[in-house]
This record gives C-alpha cells, sequence and structure tokens, in this order.
C-alpha cells in the first residue's frame, strides 16, 4: 500500500491497460478531459489551449465538475482508474473504475482476487452524550484552559504523530550542494496556530545549523488603500501582525535556530501582471475566492520578498525546495465558523456530523489547486496534517476532545492543537482565532466590495 502523496498514470503494456489515479486525500494534482469519445487526456495542469480560448470563461465553480478551462475538471480521489486500450467501447465505457473503501466499512464483500483500494483511516468518533459535559477539572485561567490529566493523552498523541509525520516530510530531502546552511524546508506562514505548530515541532527534527524559511504574505489593497488615505499602511495586513508576532515567538522558543522571516509583499502592479497566469494554474477551479487563495499562495510559495531581521530588512528569495502548509487542521479540529453553528444548531452531534462530512470531502476540495500554484514555482507543498497516519488518530479521538464549541472563539475550536501549542511555548499563538488567508493577507475583494467568494471569474 503506497501512503501519501501522489499521482500517477502507469502504462502496463503487457496487459495494454493505463491506471491513473490520485492520492485518497487528493493531495497531487491530476485532471481529466475527454476531448472526444475516442480521445482521453491527462494532465498535472490544464494548459492554454490557444484553439479555444473562447471556451475558458464557461464559467461555473471551482473543483466541482463544472466545464471550465476547456473541459478540464479534477480527476476524483478516491478511486483507481483503468483504461482498457483493447476495448472497442467509446470512452468513458472502457474505464474501470475501483473506488476506495473505508477500512471498517462492515459490508465490503469483495471476490477473491479482485482490487480493491481501501482508505486508511477511520471515522469520526461522535461522543455518545447530547452535549458535552464541561470537565469539571477544565477552569479557564487567563482565558485559557488548564490542562487536566484527562487531556494529557490525547495532546501526548497528537503530537507523537505530528512529529512523525513532519519528519517523514523533511528527513529525506537532499542537502543543497553538500552545504547545511541552505535552507531545506520553508512554511507558508501566518502566525496561526496550524503553521506556527508545525514550525516548532519542525526545529526540534532539523539539525540546529538548518536554517528555516517563515514565508509571511502580503498584498496591497487599492481599495482600502484609498479608503484610508496616504498614511494607510499598504503591508501591515493581520497576516503581518501575527506573523511577526508568531516568528518572534519562536525565537523565543528556539534561539538557537536561525529563523528566517521572509516578507513577501505584493504591488497591485504585480497583481496584475501575474494574475491571467494564476487563473490559468487554477483551472478547472475558477472562482473569486479560488482566485484570492491561489494568488496568496502562489506569491507565498515564490518566496521573493525582504528578509528580516530586529535591525534591517535586506532582499532575499527563498531556497527552500519543500514548503510544509496547514491544511487539513481546521476540518478535522473543528477550526470552521460553520462548525460552531453546528454546534450551536444542535450540539455533539450535529458537530461531529459536520466535522464528518469535512474529512470525507477534504479529497474534493482544493489540495489539487494548491499542488499546482506551489509547484508552479518549483517547488513541493507538503501537508502534515494529512499524513494517514494523522488523520487516523484524530478520527479516534472523540470530539469533546477535540474542540469545545462552548469555549470563546480563538480557544474552543482546534483547543486540541491549542493545547499542544501552548505546551510547546506558544502561549500568543495558541488564542489566535482563525482567519481566511484571503482576509489575512488583504487578496479578498481588491477592487469591490460588492464581489462575492462563490462569483465565477
Amino acid at each position: 500500500m503506497i501512503e501519501g502523496p501522489y499521482a500517477f498514470v502507469y502504462l502496463d503494456k503487457k496487459q495494454e491497460k493505463l491506471w491513473f489515479s490520485r492520492d485518497v486525500l487528493g493531495r497531487r494534482s491530476l485532471l481529466i478531459r475527454h476531448w472526444d469519445p475516442n480521445t482521453l487526456l491527462l494532465s498535472s495542469v490544464a494548459g492554454n489551449d490557444n484553439d479555444n480560448d473562447n471556451d475558458n470563461d464557461d464559467g461555473g465553480g471551482g473543483g466541482g465538475g463544472e466545464s471550465v478551462g476547456n473541459g478540464w475538471v479534477e480527476l476524483p480521489a478516491q478511486n483507481v482508474f483503468c483504461l482498457d486500450l483493447l476495448c472497442d467501447s467509446l470512452l468513458p465505457s472502457s474505464i474501470a473504475t475501483y473506488q476506495w473503501v473505508d477500512k471498517d466499512q462492515d459490508d465490503i464483500s469483495v471476490p477473491t482476487g479482485t482490487f480493491q483500494p481501501t482508505i486508511p483511516f477511520s471515522q469520526v468518533v461522535i461522543d455518545q452524550q447530547q452535549h458535552m459535559s464541561l470537565d469539571p477539572e477544565l477552569q479557564l485561567e487567563n482565558r485559557f484552559p488548564l490542562v487536566p490529566d484527562s487531556w494529557k493523552p490525547y495532546i501526548d498523541g497528537l503530537q507523537n504523530v505530528l512529529i512523525q509525520s513532519i519528519r517523514q516530510r523533511v528527513e529525506s530531502i537532499p542537502i543543497q550542494n553538500n552545504d547545511s546552511s541552505i535552507p531545506r524546508v520553508g512554511i507558508l506562514f501566518s502566525g496561526g496556530v496550524d503553521c506556527i505548530t508545525i514550525a516548532a515541532l519542525l526545529t526540534r527534527i532539523l539539525p540546529h545549523t538548518e536554517p528555516i524559511e517563515l514565508f509571511n504574505v502580503s498584498f496591497e489593497n487599492p481599495r482600502q488603500t484609498k479608503a484610508h488615505g496616504a498614511s494607510f499602511s499598504r503591508y501591515n495586513v493581520p497576516d503581518r501582525q501575527t506573523g511577526i508576532q508568531g516568528w518572534k515567538e519562536l525565537c523565543h522558543v528556539d534561539p538557537s535556530r536561525q529563523w528566517r522571516f521572509v516578507q513577501v509583499d505584493v504591488p497591485y502592479n504585480q497583481v496584475i501582471q501575474y494574475r491571467s497566469h494564476i487563473r490559468q494554474l487554477l483551472v478547472p477551479s475558477d472562482t473569486v475566492m479560488d482566485m484570492s487563495i491561489g494568488m496568496a499562495i502562489w506569491f507565498a510559495a515564490r518566496g521573493i520578498g525582504n528578509l528580516v531581521s530586529d535591525t534591517k530588512e535586506i532582499p532575499y528569495t527563498g531556497m527552500a525546495k519543500v514548503l510544509l502548509l496547514g491544511m487539513g487542521a481546521d476540518e478535522q479540529l473543528g477550526g470552521y465558523s460553520r462548525h460552531r453553528s453546528a454546534w450551536d444548531r444542535g450540539g455533539t452531534e450535529a458537530l461531529g456530523l459536520e466535522i464528518r462530512l469535512d474529512v470525507q470531502r477534504i479529497a474534493t476540495r482544493n489540495l489539487g489547486r494548491d499542488d499546482r500554484v506551489v509547484s508552479d514555482n518549483g517547488k513541493e507543498a507538503r501537508y502534515p496534517f494529512l499524513a494517514a497516519s494523522v488523520v487516523d488518530y484524530l478520527s479516534t479521538v472523540p470530539i469533546s476532545r477535540k474542540m469545545d464549541m462552548r469555549l470563546p472563539r480563538g480557544i474552543g475550536e482546534k483547543l486540541l492543537l491549542r493545547l499542544l501549542a501552548r505546551r510547546l511555548g506558544l502561549t500568543q499563538a495558541s488564542v489566535l482565532a482563525k482567519r481566511a488567508i484571503q482576509f489575512g493577507a488583504r487578496t479578498a475583494k481588491m477592487e469591490s466590495s460588492n464581489t462575492k467568494g462563490q462569483d465565477s471569474l
């Protein structure tokens, strides 16, 4: 069983079959296009079909199977496909589909010798009680709960699987030019609890001679600048403020590490310059929100900015070829506002069902889009929170030990991760509320306040 991010197209010449698939969580991009009943195209990116430019604006939402980008769609993850090259049938009837099934599914019946891929993690454990009862030991001190003994095994478990996940994603990265002073790993860094926890665990793994790059992106937003006047600080966006705070906190946690905080400031003229290129990478994703998020990730992964120290800033281009991203924490640990809404609506049961739905649809969301955007810069995105071992562990942790929506925003959601961050010495970051990247970096609503995230580009 292959575990990890992958997308492949494999030609079995002996059997005259073409196999193709993405990993079960969809962490690598693979697109499919039925050109005509006899022609099938597979590619990691859509490319630019100059012969059919009029088709580029077909409309539709991002990644949901709509016909945008000349008919390209994301290849569904959680399936392995096989095209029989000897079959006389027209496409797509000549393609066999083998769907991944949950390893805990009771009604699996597979004939001997039949290929059946199995999802390597469990479902979400919903507490039996209708409403979580507050642990009598879980009392607030300075807004944050003290850690009762009953929580410690879960914090230990999360720390152990995350360290294992990060180690697997960095230990085999080659040293460039046999020079350990060249960074091998960077982190897309807003200062939020997801990325800063990754950083605090990464520093326990890498040799201390290696710098770690922290890429923090900020955009000039002309609408904001116009509204606030000439004295407005163009790049002092929310993610810049929390990023600097988080960088300083990491320097305090591990002062022996060289933390390279890279301010990626993006003027509006660069947005105009690169927007069409980024839009092509997004295909088949094609919404305003896709552009806002994709643009932030693309410029951050590009890594061109200023290296900041306590005394000066110098021009800098990131050198790390592997970037760690914090995607997956919100879905599993209750980081979205809809999770709190589900709790308000129906307590533990509704919350658990919402978390279960989010975990199940990770593979259908935006990881393929993000892979295309990062890879365009010659970098590789890796996701510690989406290792099978991490997803499997968190799926066995009761809802009431991952989040507690009776606690204030910035504490109750992702509570288990916040407790781990606090253990690692990240006291300031542990109480930061979630903020979407498009608002934290100010890529949203650059020209108009009337645009909506789900509007087509």
